[in-house]
């Protein structure tokens, strides 16, 4: 039998709410206080940048800073481990998979500013495979993050290579910065190239080769 807890709602009506539920009610009151906090925060900021929080145009202004600023670091409540693991199969297949061409937003550590651009992952099976979708997840958890390009590259290499335990993977990501293109020296057209492999990607060159010619293609 599922225990039950009170819930008192604005109106002093209380309910009775199983114990199943109660642990989602109980994040969404964390989140909502994590967004008033962060809200708070960003009300005087606007302050210090010479502003007018209270002005018709920035009143709601924090509050959607905050929901923004949370929904772009929600990758630290994922496991990328755990999205592969909902999905790996038993397949006797060993030949290069690629997923290329992934859609990346993140977010520059140091500026707090937007990078984006292109992921491209491969990986060669040894026994096991996962859904492709699974491999584009993996990208967004550890992108939706507080980052810096590199250890993104490496993140997304170590997390197929640990769980699925290939016979290497590969990584390269393709991306704008505009931390570099909107301050700093303004170069707006700069792309910023990193690249990680294990296995036989980093020990076979034939291989490495075989997919950076895919991906350029």
């Amino acid at each position: 039998m599922n225990s039950f807890y009170y819930f008192c709602s604005p109106k002093r009506r209380t309910t009775f709410i199983p114990e199943t539920e109660m642990s989602y009610i109980k994040e969404e009151i964390y989140e909502t206080a994590v967004t008033d906090e962060i809200a708070r925060h960003y009300r005087e900021i606007l302050r210090l940048l010479g502003e007018d929080p209270e002005r018709e145009g920035l009143v709601k202004t924090p509050e959607r800073v905050a929901k923004a600023l949370q929904f772009l670091t929600k990758g630290y409540s994922e496991d990328g481990a755990e999205i592969l693991r909902s999905a790996m199969f038993n397949e006797d297949y060993s030949q290069m998979v690629i997923v290329k061409d992934i859609d990346l937003y993140s977010t520059c550590e140091h500026h707090v500013m937007p990078f984006i651009g292109k992921a491209h992952v491969a990986y060669i099976p040894d026994g096991v495979i996962t859904g492709l979708s699974k491999i584009a997840r993996v990208v967004e958890t550890f992108a939706r993050r507080l980052q810096v390009q590199e250890r993104l590259t490496m993140q997304i290499r170590d997390c197929i290579q640990d769980t699925l335990k290939p016979l290497g993977v590969a990584v390269v990501i393709e991306a704008s910065h505009t931390c570099m293109q909107l301050r700093g020296v303004q170069k707006a057209n700069a792309v910023t190239t990193t690249s990680a492999f294990s296995g036989i990607f980093l020990s076979d060159e034939r291989t490495r080769n075989e997919f950076l010619n895919l991906i350029r293609q």
